[in-house]
């Protein structure tokens, strides 16, 4: 029994913010120091290192499971299935339904379940559960569907990503520039026809050390909400902790998968970085002592930002509907998809098309 991709579907937010946005911001370090370079330098070193030119942010009437609920809705249309057949919802997220304005993360009921009451889906048995896995969170609720699927358990799943970043970020921290908000779904099903579908799937959490490269911190303004929390991270640890561990994890994966290194037609990782995407593609292509080839990652990262949990179901969605210039799919294609994050989570599957 093989798990199969039926309907994929995406919401991207209509509000385009670009880096100009963050000109008058007043960044400060850990120790709530100005720094010293002026924003416009500080916004082109981003732009080098991360290839993040223009990021999307959610309408402030908007929360999260709204942008799931649309992403949810077009893959449904997409799959062509009455959503009462579904067995599982299953929502990746990190934070919640966070208000505009306000920092708060509002969990109960589980955003699975407000996607399922506003789908109408009035079958009981039709379970509804939210994924809390880090970037990686939509990768873990297909490996998850998978399982179900593989098992008896279930038969048709919907596995949603939605993130909200842009409700949880310090305004006073640079690396507030690089988080977005999107949505993007998929539907599953056991595929018994042509053998295409999940072919092999990895995950792991790394714990020890590891464990705080992400974290919920103070503002690095001291006089702005001192006892509020938001989102912040150690880049450096968490690109070097990439680099180290993510390629050798996709190499099992597709070696797992029974295909080789010349039959990857397309790889789909989560787009948290542009250089350290490409520093980990490059690693992982190392390891088989050969070239990486052109067009084999598709980037949307300059235009849309991290939307964590969001970003491979946004680009898979694009990519399958033609909405991508220069990347396509075609039937029999291999392709892998991998993420890394909070946790610090590795995760990756290989799919056949």
């Amino acid at each position: 029994m093989i798990t199969k991709i039926i309907g994929v579907g995406n919401y991207i937010p209509s509000e385009t913010i670009t880096n100009l946005f963050f000109d008058q911001h007043i960044f400060l370090n850990e120790e709530g120091v100005l720094l010293k370079e002026n924003n416009a330098s500080i916004t082109e070193k981003l732009k080098k290192i991360t290839g993040i030119e223009e990021r999307r942010y959610a309408q402030n009437t908007q929360v999260t499971s709204d942008l799931g609920l649309i992403a949810a809705q077009a893959a449904i249309e997409n799959a062509g299935i009455d959503p009462e057949t579904l067995d599982y919802i299953i929502f990746a997220h990190n934070f919640g339904d966070v208000r505009f304005g306000t920092v708060q993360s509002d969990t109960v009921p589980s955003l699975a379940a407000r996607v399922k009451h506003l789908l109408g889906i009035r079958n009981n048995f039709c379970v509804a559960y939210d994924v809390l896995f880090g970037c990686p969170g939509w990768i873990e609720g297909v490996i998850q569907a998978n399982a179900f699927i593989k098992s008896g358990i279930a038969k048709r799943c919907l596995v949603v990503g939605a993130e909200t970043l842009s409700r949880v970020v310090d305004i006073h921290d640079r690396d507030s520039m690089i988080y977005a908000d999107g949505a993007g779904a998929a539907v599953l099903e056991v595929n018994t026809d042509d053998g295409s579908g999940i072919k092999s799937h990895l995950s792991a959490s790394y714990t020890f050390e590891e464990k705080d490269y992400l974290y919920f911190g103070k503002s690095y303004n001291n006089e702005r909400c001192p006892d509020t929390r938001y989102i912040k991270m150690d880049g450096r640890k968490i690109y070097e902790f990439a680099l180290l561990n993510v390629p050798v994890a996709m190499k099992k994966c597709l070696d797992n998968s029974g295909y080789s290194i010349g039959e990857l037609n397309k790889i789909i990782i989560h787009q948290a970085n542009e250089k350290m995407d490409e520093a980990i593609v490059n690693r992982f292509y190392q390891l088989y002592n050969t070239p990486v080839p052109e067009n084999i990652m598709p980037m949307v990262i300059h235009k849309l930002g991290n939307s964590s949990v969001a970003t491979i179901p946004t680009l898979l969605a694009m990519i399958l509907k033609g909405e991508l210039e220069h990347h396509k799919i075609d039937k029999g294609d291999i392709v892998l998809f991998a993420s890394v994050g909070a946790g610090m989570n590795i995760n990756a599957f290989v799919y056949k098309f």
